[in-house]
C-alpha cells in the first residue's frame, strides 16, 4: 500500500489574512475516487462546493494537516530574509513540516518557486526521512491529490478570513485589486494604524493606502 500526499497553499497573494499550507494523505488506490466526487483545483470551485467537498476528502484521507502563516511571519521573511530565503523559502519550510507530519512515501507539491525543481529540492532537504518529492507548477490543476489539498487549504483560509471579518468588518477578499479591500486599507491609513491581519511587506500597500 503506497501512501501519497498532496500539498498546496491558499492565500499567497492577498494583503490581508494568513497564508495556509494544507496537505492530505491518501492510499494510492483511493486517489481515483476523488474524481467522481468532483475534486478539482479549488480556484475552479465555488466556496459552497469547496465546503461540501471537504468532508468527502477527509473521509478518504488517511491523515491531513493545515498550517497557518501569519502576516507577521510573512513580513519577517519578506523584509528580513536573504536572497532565496524569503516567501518561497517560508513556503518550502512549511510544506516540509506538513509532509513530515503526513509521512507519505510520495509527495506531490504545487511549486511556489519559479524553479519547480529547486523548490522540490529545498523541501526534500528539510524532511528527515527518505521520500520521493514531485514539485510541479499547476499541480493543483493537474494532480487530483494536490487538488484535494488545494480545497482543504482554501476552506481553512476562507474560515480564517470570515473570523477576521467578524472583528474588522467587511474588508472584501483581501486582495489588492478588490475595491472594498482598498477602502479598508485607506481607512486604516487615515487612522494611522494597520491591524495585525495586514501584511505590511506587500509592495502594493503604499499605493493602496495612499491618499
Amino acid at each position: 500500500m503506497t501512501l501519497v500526499a498532496g500539498v498546496d497553499d491558499a492565500g499567497r497573494g492577498p494583503v490581508i489574512g494568513p497564508l495556509v499550507i494544507a496537505g492530505v494523505l491518501l492510499k494510492e488506490s483511493d486517489i481515483p475516487k476523488l474524481q467522481p466526487l468532483g475534486v478539482k483545483d479549488s480556484k475552479l470551485l465555488s466556496p459552497r462546493r469547496r465546503e461540501s467537498l471537504e468532508p468527502e476528502i477527509l473521509r478518504l484521507a488517511v491523515r491531513h494537516e493545515a498550517l497557518f502563516l501569519s502576516p507577521y511571519e510573512i513580513d519577517d521573511h519578506v523584509l528580513n530574509g536573504k536572497r532565496l530565503r524569503r516567501l518561497n523559502w517560508l513556503e518550502a519550510k512549511t510544506m516540509a513540516k506538513v509532509v513530515e507530519e503526513l509521512r507519505p512515501e510520495i509527495a506531490y507539491l504545487d511549486a511556489s518557486d519559479i524553479d519547480e525543481e529547486r523548490f522540490g529540492r529545498q523541501v526534500q532537504e528539510l524532511i528527515p526521512f527518505p521520500i520521493q518529492i514531485i514539485s510541479k507548477h499547476n499541480a493543483d490543476r493537474d494532480n487530483l491529490v494536490v487538488a484535494a489539498a488545494s480545497i482543504l487549504a482554501k476552506v481553512n483560509r476562507d474560515r480564517a478570513v470570515a473570523e477576521l471579518r467578524e472583528v474588522y468588518g467587511d474588508f472584501g477578499s483581501g486582495y489588492p485589486s478588490d475595491p472594498r479591500t482598498v477602502r479598508f486599507l485607506r481607512d486604516c491609513a487615515r487612522r494611522g494604524a494597520f491591524p495585525d491581519c495586514v501584511r505590511m511587506s506587500w509592495k502594493t500597500l503604499k499605493r493602496i493606502s495612499g491618499p
